[in-house]
């Protein structure tokens, strides 16, 4: 997926604690502006994977865990990615809908329903947990679609 011949790419490492989550939030709406159109959508998916990699990775469950969050803005959308430091007994999973009251395991749910397409890969030294919306809104249908 191409976002643009020179796309605006910006990066951030955060604590591997739950405070960078709000951080990654106006992180994001900081490299966005007010007025892109996917800026809610774009917040709330890279703030859903900037939580879990502090739940799920070594990034949060070390002293002094890392995490950098990138957000690459392109003509054919938003791009991002939440590099931690990986974990060897949890991999990204889709949760199903069991518990409409269960107070977590939809992060990766909506970040399905909503991006235009997400993945995650790791390398060894960490995992990179990514997404991207497209410049029509990404994956998000409207009701009544």
């Amino acid at each position: 997926m191409a976002l643009a011949a020179n796309p605006l790419s910006k990066s951030i490492c955060l604590a591997g604690t739950f405070e960078s989550v709000g951080v990654a939030r106006g992180f994001v709406r900081d490299v966005l502006g007010e007025g892109h159109p996917d800026i809610d959508v774009v917040t709330l998916l890279a703030s859903e994977l900037t939580a879990n990699a502090v739940r799920h990775s070594r990034s949060g469950r070390r002293e002094g865990g890392r995490l950098v969050v990138t957000v690459a803005v392109g003509d054919a959308g938003v791009r991002v990615e939440v590099v931690d430091e990986g974990a060897d007994d949890t991999v990204p999973v889709v949760a199903g809908r069991e518990d409409a009251l269960s107070e977590g395991g939809r992060g990766l749910w909506l970040v399905r329903e909503m991006a235009a397409e997400w993945g995650w890969a790791e390398d060894g030294v960490g995992r990179t947990v990514w997404f991207h919306v497209g410049a029509d809104g990404g994956g998000l249908v409207e009701e009544g679609d």
